[in-house]
């Protein structure tokens, strides 16, 4: 192997750390969830250690990404975004960016209310932006317990405890931007002050 392959295999520990990291997830996690193992992991990240394909398949399940991405696949010369939801505690997420690392964009579709759902506060680093597409939903932020509707948005730093959910008999719809490094969304004023 040489030059293109060589560098495509370079950014693959880069890329592999980034995206455990936009997820929050810890090297012991990621060897729990994948069967590989902590020191694997790491050697991977840095890149002391060439991945195979047995290792970035149980990977690419884990993020949730296509192998494609770990990898950096050069484009097929298809404009097209090819989404793929991933359902998670009974709400679907469509990423909308393709690329790990910095202000992740999701369409978060959230269930409709049960009487039963408890509501458990997380907490973690970043910032979170969204804004209702269709439905309404109920945001548990520290003592707060607001109710969104469609057109309405809220920012709010991760690290204050928080739950979202859907506050209706409808799904909830939601624009999600997501900075685990705690970007923030700048809203400009529209012009003529409007």
């Amino acid at each position: 192997m040489g030059g293109a392959e060589d560098d495509v295999l370079a950014g693959v520990g880069p890329r592999l750390r980034a995206l455990r990291r936009s997820r929050n997830a810890t090297l012991a996690g990621l060897a729990a969830e994948t069967g590989l193992t902590a020191s694997t992991l790491s050697r991977l990240e840095t890149g002391k250690l060439r991945p195979t394909l047995e290792q970035l398949l149980p990977l690419a399940r884990a993020h949730g990404v296509p192998l494609d991405d770990l990898v950096a696949a050069p484009p097929t010369g298809d404009p097209r975004i090819h989404l793929r939801p991933v359902r998670r505690s009974g709400m679907t997420v469509i990423p909308l960016t393709n690329r790990p690392g910095g202000v992740q964009t999701y369409k978060v579709i959230y269930p409709p209310a049960s009487r039963s759902r408890t509501v458990k506060l997380q907490t973690h680093d970043g910032h979170e932006w969204f804004y209702v597409l269709n439905g309404h939903v109920r945001l548990v932020l520290g003592t707060q317990d607001l109710r969104l509707g469609p057109g309405e948005a809220a920012e709010f730093d991760t690290r204050t405890p928080h739950w979202i959910g859907s506050a209706g008999p409808h799904p909830a719809e939601l624009l999600t931007m997501f900075g685990p490094q705690g970007e923030r969304a700048h809203l400009s004023p529209r012009p003529g002050g409007q």
